[in-house]
């Protein structure tokens, strides 16, 4: 069990070290000059080169990523190129509401894709489970942000039960702040919900069919602790496995939900950095989520142990 857990934490120091490399790269050979755009389109070419220098743009790559990475290690991500702040101030300042719309969305996206997938399972071939499955799949196919923009004109426009945008901190209130993150929720949930929904009925159905089922239904074993009990908890490594994965869909999902509601995350000021071409603050929230991501997965591969203890050994 030790060795394992070290093989993993071995294995997920090299991928950051790997997408810290990645990510490095990809926006400094990106075409474009961010000393020529924090001068303005009157500069001189005296001025830009002036920016360039102090920005230690004209150091050679290596250079620079030395001097980028031993600041992460440390914990400095950088100053922001256009506000002259810290970027790990900005984006802690922002950070609520993008880890309490995710929070939400796991949740609400767990519980109903989990129930909708062992619902159909137990159905399988009747018109709940048709129907399930057909909900999954529309869930699956339509953008969010269309999502989103039908939610608001329903919710917020015609019936007005729910504000339009914004985000209220959980420091104002627990309703207030639950209040402005259901629409949010349900617009980025629904496309987590199908991917779940779908691997769970796959999953109950494949156990369902095992031996050990049958005998539990022959000895008179009840149906639903025979799903939940026995069939869920043998399905739950494939399960766990497509929660893990649809991490990076909610990751890139939050970016668009959050501009779309106007909830002022981290994925909002991404959106910023990247439209004034602000390398710190776009390397320090990719560098952020691709932690989280990678962390999250550690987590999942750690859970098959518990699930499956076969794979300790």
């Amino acid at each position: 069990m030790l060795a394992y857990i070290i093989r993993r934490l071995g294995s997920t120091v090299l991928v950051m070290v790997i997408v810290g490399v990645f990510v490095f790269l990809l926006l400094h050979l990106s075409p474009g000059d961010p000393a020529a755009i924090v001068a303005g389109d009157n500069a001189s070419p005296a001025q830009i080169a002036q920016i360039r220098e102090r920005l230690g743009l004209d150091d050679p790559l290596p250079i620079q990523f030395v001097r980028w990475a031993a600041g992460v290690v440390q914990g400095d991500l950088g100053v922001s190129i256009f506000s002259n702040e810290p970027v790990i101030k900005l984006i802690g300042e922002r950070l609520e509401p993008t880890l309490s719309l995710t929070l939400t969305t796991l949740v609400f996206a767990v519980v109903i894709a989990v129930s909708f997938g062992v619902i159909a399972a137990a159905r399988a071939g009747s018109l709940i489970d048709r129907a399930l499955m057909g909900f999954s799949v529309l869930g699956f196919s339509v953008p969010v942000f269309v999502v989103g923009y039908l939610l608001v004109y329903v919710f917020s426009i015609q019936l007005r039960w729910l504000p339009v945008q914004g985000y209220s901190p959980i420091a104002d209130g627990l309703w207030p702040w639950f209040e402005r993150l259901i629409l949010p929720t349900i617009a980025l949930g629904l496309a987590y919900v199908a991917l779940i929904a779908r691997i769970t009925r796959t999953s109950m159905l494949e156990v369902l069919s095992e031996d050990y089922i049958r005998t539990a239904k022959a000895k008179g074993v009840a149906n639903r602790p025979m799903l939940l009990k026995h069939a869920l908890k043998n399905a739950g490594v494939p399960i766990v496995t497509v929660i893990g994965i649809g991490v990076a869909l909610l990751i890139g999902g939050v970016v668009i939900t959050e501009t779309v509601f106007n909830i002022p995350g981290v994925g909002r000021l991404v959106v910023d950095a990247i439209s004034k071409r602000d390398y710190p603050i776009i390397q320090g929230v990719i560098l952020l989520f691709s932690a989280a991501y990678v962390l999250i997965n550690l987590l999942v591969d750690l859970s098959y142990t518990v699930l499956d203890p076969r794979i300790r050994y």
